[in-house]
C-alpha cells in the first residue's frame, strides 16, 4: 500500500507545504530526465520481472479470516506483508532477470513459498487463497474495525471520507449467472474503504530506461481491456454475480473521493485510466499535481533541487507518496536503489490467481506483448484512440471473454480471438526479444492459448461452478462456499483454471 506514514492530524499549512515539496519534485524529475541522471539513461537495463501478488485469508468453513497479524506471525518471513484488510496479505517477489530458464525459475520458488506460507497459516487454523475477490466476502466485513492495525490504512480511511463528506456507495449491476436468468445488482453503502481489500491482485512491475517508459506505458494501457477479459477471477461480491473482474469497478467506487456534485463537474477520479496517451514520464506526474489534492500530505525539510545541486539523488518522498495514492491502472513509479534512481511501469488490473502457474502465465503474456508493440514500427497508441483502450477496460472487465474489443485493422472483435490471432504472435516475439527461454515461452503462451480455445477464465469457471450447485438445489450462500471450497483444492492442485472440471 505505499510509504508507512503515522501522523494523524493535518493542518492547511502542512497541504500548502506538501503541494510545494511535490512540486519541487516533480521539477527534479524534469531536471533529472534533461541531464540524464536515471542509472538506465541511454541504454536499456536488463530486464526484470518483480511481481506483487495480494491474498486473502478464510477459515475452516470457507469464511472471511480476520487473522492477518496472527497469519503473518506464523509465516515470520519479511516478504510477505499486511494489506489494508484484516483478511488480506501480500507477497513481494523481489525482482529477478527475465532471461533464460530463471522465468519457470521464479514460478517454482512462488510456489514453494506459497506452500510454505499456507502450511503456516493451517497452524493458527487458517487458509491462503489465490483469488481476485474473494466469493464469501459480504457487506459486514467491511466495518471499520477490520481495517487492519498499520496507522496508515485507518489514515488514509479518514482523509478519503474528509474529502468525500458522506458514505460511500457501491452500486454494480452484473451479467446474468445463466443465460435466462436475471441481472443481480449490488447496491450498498459503507462507512469504511474496506471495498477496496476485497479487491486482491497481481500487480507487475518492468523496469525501462526513462527514453522508453511512455510507449511502454502507453502499450500497456493499450492492453489493459484484454488483460482483464482473459484473466478475469473476481465474479462475485456479497453473494450477487456481477462483473466478470468486479475489481474494476469496486476498486474505483471504494477509494472514490468524490460526492455526487463533484463527479457532476467533471472532476477526475482518484482510481484512473487516465485521458490521453503520453510521450513522457513527466506528463503523469504533472498530472499528479495539477488534478489530486493531497490526500496523506506528511512532508520533510528536504529540498530535492538542493539534492540534486549537491551532486545527490534525491528519494522524493513526497512524490512518491502522493503519486502512492493516485491509483492508476499502470503507474509510473520513481525509485532509489543504492543512491541510483530508476522508472518502473506497475502494472495493476490483472486480479490474483487462481494458481502460480497463471498467474506466471498472465505475467508472460503481459511483458511479451508489450515489449512486441513496443518494437512495432507504427505504434498502437498512433492508430487506436485513447478512448477505446478505456472502453475495452471497461468492457473487458463487464463482459470477459464475451466482450466486444476494440483493435486497430480488425475492428470489434472478442478477446479469445483477438488473442489468438493477433497478440499471442506478438507475445512471442516480445519474449524472444526479453531472452526468455522457449520453454517458459511454450509453457506459459500455451496456458494463454489453452484459456481462449476453452475461454474458460477462473471467473468462468466460478460462474459455472456456482450455477451448477443452485440447479443441484443449493442456496446461494452454499453455492459460493462449496464453490470456493472446490476452488482452493484445485488451486493447490495447480493445474491451470482452463482445464479446471465444472462440478
Amino acid at each position: 500500500m505505499g510509504e508507512e506514514v503515522s501522523r494523524q492530524q493535518f493542518t492547511g499549512a502542512d497541504r500548502v507545504r506538501f503541494r510545494s515539496q511535490v512540486s519541487r519534485g516533480t521539477e527534479a524529475i524534469a531536471r533529472m530526465l534533461t541531464e540524464g541522471l536515471f542509472t538506465d539513461h541511454g541504454h536499456p537495463p536488463e530486464p526484470l520481472l518483480g511481481m506483487e501478488v495480494e491474498l486473502n485469508l478464510i477459515d475452516a468453513a470457507a469464511n472471511p479470516a480476520m487473522a492477518n497479524a496472527e497469519v503473518l506471525d506464523a509465516i515470520a518471513d519479511p516478504d510477505y506483508q499486511t494489506e489494508l484488510g484484516q483478511f488480506n496479505i501480500e507477497i513481494n517477489v523481489s525482482p529477478r532477470p527475465f532471461v533464460g530458464g530463471d522465468t519457470v525459475s521464479l514460478e517454482q520458488g512462488l510456489r514453494s513459498s506459497l506452500n510454505r506460507a499456507d502450511a503456516a497459516a493451517k497452524t493458527t487454523g487458517n487458509h491462503l487463497v489465490m483469488v481476485g475477490m474473494l466469493p464469501t466476502l459480504g457487506p459486514d466485513h467491511f466495518a471499520h474495525h477490520w481495517i487492519s492495525s498499520n496507522p496508515r490504512y485507518d489514515l488514509l480511511n479518514e482523509q478519503i471520507f474528509a474529502a468525500r463528506g458522506e458514505d460511500l456507495e457501491l452500486d454494480i449491476s452484473g451479467v446474468p449467472l445463466t443465460d435466462d436468468g436475471p441481472s443481480e445488482r449490488l447496491h450498498t453503502t459503507t462507512d469504511s474503504i474496506l471495498p477496496e481489500a476485497a479487491c486482491t491482485s497481481l500487480q507487475l512491475h518492468l523496469r525501462v530506461a526513462p527514453e522508453d517508459f511512455a510507449a511502454h506505458w502507453n502499450a500497456a494501457q493499450a492492453i489493459s481491456g484484454l488483460q482483464v477479459a482473459i484473466a478475469g477471477n473476481s465474479p462475485f461480491l456479497a453473494g450477487k454475480a456481477l462483473w466478470h473482474e468486479t475489481r474494476i469497478p469496486v476498486f474505483e467506487q471504494a477509494t472514490d473521493t468524490r460526492p455526487l456534485e463533484l463527479k457532476n463537474q467533471g472532476v477526475r477520479p482518484r482510481v484512473w485510466f487516465g485521458e490521453r496517451w503520453i510521450n513522457t514520464i513527466f506528463d503523469l506526474f504533472e498530472e499528479n499535481i495539477r488534478y489530486f489534492p493531497a490526500l496523506l500530505p506528511v512532508s520533510s525539510d528536504v529540498d530535492p533541487l538542493q539534492v540534486l545541486d549537491d551532486g545527490r539523488i534525491p528519494m522524493l518522498d513526497e512524490l512518491r507518496l502522493h503519486n502512492g495514492t493516485v491509483y492508476r491502472w499502470n503507474r509510473p513509479v520513481y525509485d532509489v536503489v543504492d543512491g541510483q534512481a530508476h522508472l518502473r511501469v506497475e502494472n495493476r488490473v490483472l486480479p490474483a490467481g487462481p494458481t502460480v502457474v497463471d498467474i506466471m502465465a498472465n505475467a508472460a503474456f503481459y511483458y511479451g506483448v508489450v515489449r512486441g508493440l513496443v518494437e512495432e514500427d507504427l505504434p498502437i497508441w498512433s492508430r487506436m484512440s485513447f478512448d477505446a483502450a478505456r472502453e475495452n477496460l471497461a468492457a473487458g472487465a463487464h463482459w470477459g471473454m464475451q466482450a466486444q474489443l476494440y483493435w486497430p485493422d480488425v475492428g470489434w472483435v472478442r478477446p479469445d480471438e483477438l488473442t489468438l490471432r493477433r497478440l499471442l504472435p506478438i507475445a512471442e516475439r516480445g519474449l524472444i526479444a526479453f531472452g526468455v527461454s522457449e520453454k517458459a515461452r511454450s509453457r506459459y503462451l500455451g496456458i494463454i492459448h489453452g484459456r481462449c480455445v476453452t475461454k474458460q477464465t477462473g471467473s468462468v469457471w466460478q460462474r459455472r461452478a456456482v450455477a451448477a450447485r443452485e440447479t443441484a438445489g443449493q442456496s446461494r450462500r452454499q453455492a459460493l462456499h462449496g464453490m470456493l471450497a472446490d476452488y482452493v483444492a484445485l488451486m493447490h492442485q495447480g493445474e491451470p483454471v482452463h482445464n479446471w472440471p465444472v462440478p
